[in-house]
C-alpha cells in the first residue's frame, strides 16, 4: 500500500519534524539556567564516620556462668559489642545549625556512626562551634570553635578525626 503523500513532501515533513525536535533539545540543553547556589551563598559539608564508645562495660563472668558455657567458649570476660550513639551539634554564629544523634551501624550495633549533611549558608564571616558526644552518658567529649570568612561559592568541609584531636575544618 502506498502513502497518500508524494515522497519529496514526505521527506520535507520528516526533516521539519527532526529540526523541531533538535531545536527543543538544543534549547533545553542550555536554558533555563540552573544554579546550585545563590550569588551570596557558600556550602558547608559535615561528613564523617566515627565509632562511639562501648555502650556497656566489660564484666567478669562467675565460675557458675563459665561452667554453663562450652569449654571452647569459656572467656572470663564478657564484653558486649554494642556501641553508643554519636551525638553531633553544630552551631553557626551562636545559633543551632544542625543536630543529630546517629546510631551505630551493623547487626549488633557495633559499627561506626556515619554523618553527612550539606547545607547552603550565607557567605561572609561566621563563628562555628562543633561538638560531639560518643559515650553512653551523652557527655560532650570533643568540641572545637573556629571563625572563618567564607567567600561566595566557597566550600567548608567539617570532618572528625580522632587521631587529629577531633573536628577538622577545611575550606577551599
Amino acid at each position: 500500500m502506498s502513502s497518500p503523500l508524494p515522497a519529496p513532501l514526505r521527506y520535507l515533513l520528516q526533516a521539519l519534524a527532526y529540526a523541531a525536535f533538535a531545536a527543543v533539545v538544543a534549547y533545553f540543553s542550555s536554558s533555563p539556567l540552573y544554579r546550585q547556589l545563590g550569588d551570596h551563598e557558600a556550602v558547608l559539608k559535615l561528613s564523617f564516620s566515627h565509632s562511639g564508645q562501648l555502650k556497656f562495660a566489660c564484666r567478669e563472668r562467675s565460675a557458675q556462668e563459665l561452667a554453663k558455657v562450652e569449654p571452647n567458649m569459656r572467656n572470663k570476660m564478657d564484653c558486649p559489642r554494642e556501641r553508643a550513639a554519636v551525638l553531633v551539634e553544630l552551631d553557626m554564629d551562636g545559633k543551632p545549625l544542625y543536630r543529630v544523634s546517629t546510631a551505630p551501624l551493623g547487626l549488633r550495633k557495633d559499627g561506626a556512626a556515619t554523618v553527612y549533611r550539606r547545607l547552603a549558608i550565607p557567605a561572609g564571616a561566621h563563628q562555628f562551634n562543633a561538638r560531639l558526644a560518643d559515650g553512653p552518658d551523652g557527655v560532650i567529649n570533643y568540641s572545637r570553635s573556629i571563625s572563618l570568612d567564607l567567600a561566595p561559592g566557597q566550600v567548608l568541609i567539617i570532618d572528625f578525626l580522632t587521631g587529629s584531636g577531633g573536628f577538622v575544618f577545611t575550606h577551599s
